[in-house]
């Protein structure tokens, strides 16, 4: 098929590969210029270098709304559009251009989870599963019809590093399937079930602060979906920036005020959280590595050498 790719970043390079290595004709390529977003930085296998090394022509658009990419587009004589993380949307002039349509390609398991950073919503929500879905774009975003899609389950200590290199790797096969259902016309889009979707925002520093009347088991999953190389969930102590690079539910239940530097449990320092914290039924969140305003890292029994204080939402 003759064939255009929109995408960045690591999953816009495996989904070129994808189209690479089925044999597709790629006539044009579509990508964003780098970014200095803490997002955009991580991730960040080329799509631009991959497609100029097999010489197809590229371009690099913050959005498609010119008049020279439409041109390319309709020259090129299209029989699909194939998009993963692509940053804005599509318009109809542009996903309606191929014969087929366009195939867009996201990380979660949709309906569920459309919109930005997937992986990372889904384990803070403690989601048992995550994957990557092919759909047909329609008119609203990562909401058309599903052409195929694969899981793979969320263990009880993954970090989002290793959900994203999980469900990277889906990427190559869950196209080259779509691309032979739509080659072959055998596909039979399954339409989504809007009742079950939700849509999720961009994160941003603020997503990443802790507020310690969560529980220790939502305090523990928002430290591993912000897992090295992400931008860590942090909290302030003494006036500083503290960030969490690795914590777990402590062992034994702690009583008295959320965010409260309390006692150290095995190699780590239990701080005092949730709603309810006050009863002294529910664990605590057991710090055991941080790293500082000044980016060292350390354990936390090397950090906190006295117990009591508070760690705080603001400086």
């Amino acid at each position: 098929m003759r064939v255009a790719m929109f995408g960045y970043q690591t999953w816009g390079h495996r989904t070129l590969k994808a189209l690479l290595d089925a044999g597709q004709d790629v006539r044009l390529v579509v990508t964003h210029p780098p970014s200095d977003h803490a997002y955009e930085r991580i991730w960040s296998d080329s799509v631009a270098e991959l497609a100029e090394q097999h010489g197809i022509r590229t371009l690099l658009r913050t959005r498609p709304d010119d008049a020279e990419l439409l041109d390319e587009l309709k020259a090129a004589d299209l029989d699909l559009i194939v998009a993963n993380n692509w940053r804005t949307w599509l318009p109809p002039e542009i996903f309606a251009l191929p014969r087929n349509g366009t195939l867009n390609v996201h990380d979660s398991l949709l309906p569920a989870y459309a919109g930005f950073s997937p992986i990372i919503w889904a384990l803070i929500n403690g989601e048992p599963e995550v994957g990557v879905t092919a759909h047909m774009m329609n008119d609203e975003l990562d909401a058309g019809d599903i052409v195929a899609q694969r899981a793979v389950p969320v263990g009880p200590r993954d970090t989002a590093t290793d959900l994203f290199h999980r469900t990277v790797d889906l990427i190559e096969p869950l196209v080259t399937e779509a691309l032979g259902l739509i080659g072959s016309g055998t596909v039979v889009p399954i339409s989504q079930d809007r009742t079950k979707a939700s849509f999720f925002h961009k994160r941003a520093p603020r997503d990443s602060l802790i507020d310690w009347t969560w529980s220790a088991e939502e305090l523990d999953r928002l430290v591993r979906a912000q897992s090295d190389p992400y931008p860590n969930a942090f909290t302030y102590h003494r006036g500083e920036q503290l960030r969490i690079v690795r914590a777990s539910v402590s062992d034994g239940h702690y009583g008295g005020t959320p965010g409260r530097v309390f006692i150290r449990e095995g190699e780590g320092v239990v701080i005092v959280a949730g709603r309810e914290a006050r009863r002294g039924q529910s664990p605590g969140l057991r710090i055991e590595r941080v790293r500082t305003a000044d980016d060292r890292e350390l354990s936390a029994a090397e950090y906190f050498t006295t117990m009591g204080g508070y760690l705080t939402d603001r400086p």
